[in-house]
């Protein structure tokens, strides 16, 4: 079109300046010729070849928006990825200095935990003669020469171990030597190898002829022996031959006042009706620390308040001792009683007072006379006594019941000295007897989990409570109103059972909040049943609403194991804990 326009123009007769103006328009419009068009093709081409290799691929890389292409580094030291690493990046070379302080056996490379293991051309055979040689006699091929490889025949075959031995029998294995030259069958073994022969027959179970299979001492290993078994023997039998002395020493200037009664006698001006049945109206939490009684050398097991009117208090402890004290006016030690060659498990008054009974690991229950401090007599069964009780009616105060070690509830008529009835059905060791039901019945726990119901003087179990989520419940006591056991379970909790009827559970009423676990920590209510108490292992005492298990109160008591919390029954608040620090403390 455009060398037409050229044409058209020329043939009307133009100027010269335009006619050189046409021509270069010409020149430029013009079809170009191949030779100008050879540069020009790479470039087609390669175009072309791109446009095939997009075509082809079909998932390129695609660089997330606002993401560089920076290569990841996976640190050697991760265990848990949170995105698909690619191969390059699991396989990469570890980034970054070496570490200068590994040791050359930590920088060696490693294929397992433990090192770097090699395989090895040797058969299974040859593995096994080497070490029964070895082990026969001393030496073996060194397994790191190679025998191919500068272990050749010229030098000869290197070894390891016995060296000289190897020189002297020429390396030989245990596969290749004779009998004769086995150091190990010189001794001569039993043989009889005739089946008719019953009793005497070996087969290959003959021991050799010089084997002993038991071992016996040499004379002077014997009399040594003799010696400390004679020496054991008697002096068991002067411990069990020679009675203890048991005595007691009063601490007060006068067992009597001017009017001739005794320190039994509750007194009358200390401000509160000691003599009075009823309970306090209303009980209240203690705030300070007002006594402490000390004179025991070891901890406290056990505390006992004196029957009804709580003026004296009763502990016993693991220095072997019982000791009473006053409760009211100078609060001194009135007697201490030593007659128990070991600690003392517990102590428990009879219903008037005057006479009260102590268990302890010596194996003995011991009767005594509270006022005088005499021993009226002893009751054993071999076994540790771990708790104790006198039947609570006035007509059974001649009879009390021990639980002992061998899971027996044993009962022991004190007049006569003989044991009258036995209760054996627990699978552990007894830990607590309690009486309900107006004195018809007991309770018992153990070491087996597990809580009996007893009638008295039915040597059966009338109820077995037992739970896979039970657990041991060393302490155990009553309510006031004899509606409620309060059991102290070693999962750090206090359990409540019934005391009438199905003595069931009460699973929506449970305290927790101390740590008990492993130690019979006693507890107790208030006498208006408005509060629960109970010490823990770690020396502190809790205190917690009835009604609600609100824990109210928590301190500091001992500083050792808070073993044992009593309430003053007659006091609003006024409350008694022993620990395993050998004190007694009296808070109001």
């Amino acid at each position: 079109m455009l060398n037409l326009q050229a044409y058209a123009s020329n043939s009307s007769g133009t100027s010269s300046s335009e006619e050189s103006d046409q021509e270069d328009a010409k020149r430029k419009c013009t079809r170009p010729k191949e030779e100008e068009l050879a540069h020009l093709k790479p470039v087609v081409d390669s175009s072309l070849s791109v446009a095939k290799t997009v075509q082809i691929c079909a998932a390129p890389v695609v660089i997330p928006t606002g993401q560089a292409e920076v290569a990841r580094v996976v640190a050697p030291t991760v265990d848990e990825l949170s995105y698909n690493p690619r191969y390059e990046e699991l396989f990469a070379p570890i980034a970054g200095p070496a570490n200068p302080f590994l040791t050359e056996q930590m920088k060696a490379p490693k294929n397992t935990l433990t090192g770097f293991v090699e395989s090895a051309h040797i058969s299974d055979f040859q593995f096994e003669n080497q070490r029964k040689t070895f082990h026969s006699y001393g030496y073996a091929l060194d397994p790191s020469v190679d025998a191919n490889n500068g272990g050749g025949a010229e030098e000869g075959p290197s070894y390891v171990g016995h060296l000289q031995a190897a020189y002297d029998t020429e390396g030989k294995t245990v596969f290749e030597s004779s009998k004769a030259n086995r150091v190990g069958d010189k001794r001569k073994r039993l043989k009889n190898d005739n089946p008719e022969d019953v009793e005497g027959f070996l087969g290959p179970w003959g021991k050799f002829e010089d084997e002993q299979t038991v071992a016996r001492p040499t004379e002077q290993e014997r009399a040594e022996l003799e010696e400390m078994m004679a020496k054991k023997q008697h002096r068991n039998r002067v411990t069990e031959d020679k009675p203890i002395e048991e005595k007691s020493v009063l601490h007060i200037k006068d067992s009597v006042d001017y009017q001739g009664r005794s320190f039994l006698h509750p007194p009358h001006d200390v401000g509160v009706n000691l003599r009075k049945s009823g309970a306090p109206d209303r009980c209240f939490l203690p705030k300070a620390h007002i006594h402490t009684w000390t004179g025991h050398t070891k901890g406290i097991s056990a505390i006992r308040w004196f029957p009804k009117s709580a003026h004296l208090l009763l502990s016993c402890s693991m220095d072997a001792r019982v000791k009473l004290w006053e409760v009211y006016n100078e609060r001194r030690c009135v007697r201490t009683y030593s007659g128990h060659r070991q600690a003392v498990r517990d102590v428990s008054f009879n219903n008037r007072g005057d006479k009260f009974v102590s268990a302890g690991y010596d194996r003995y229950l011991k009767l005594w006379d509270t006022e005088t401090g005499d021993v009226i007599s002893r009751f054993s069964s071999r076994k540790i006594p771990f708790c104790v009780k006198f039947h609570p009616d006035f007509n059974k105060q001649h009879l009390f019941v021990a639980g002992t070690s061998d899971k027996k509830i044993i009962c022991w008529d004190t007049r006569s000295g003989d044991i009258v009835q036995e209760y054996d059905r627990h699978l552990g060791a007894v830990n607590t007897i309690t009486f309900v039901d107006e004195n018809r019945r007991f309770v018992t726990t153990s070491d087996d989990k597990s809580l009996r119901v007893w009638e008295w003087d039915i040597p059966v179990d009338m109820k077995y409570i037992a739970d896979p989520t039970m657990h041991s419940m060393p302490a155990v006591t009553l309510s006031p109103n004899g509606k409620w056991l309060a059991c102290q379970s070693l999962d750090n909790k206090i359990v409540i059972f019934s005391a009438i009827n199905r003595f069931k559970m009460n699973r929506k009423k449970s305290f927790t909040g101390h740590m008990v676990s492993g130690y019979a920590c006693n507890l107790d209510f208030s006498p208006d049943m408005g509060y629960l108490v109970s010490g823990d292992g770690d020396g502190k005492c809790y205190i917690w609403d009835w009604k609600t298990t609100k824990l109210y109160k928590k301190w500091q008591a001992h500083e050792n194991v808070c073993i044992a919390a009593l309430w003053h029954p007659h006091e609003a608040s006024k409350l008694v804990t022993a620990g395993w620090d050998g004190a007694i403390k009296y808070w109001d």
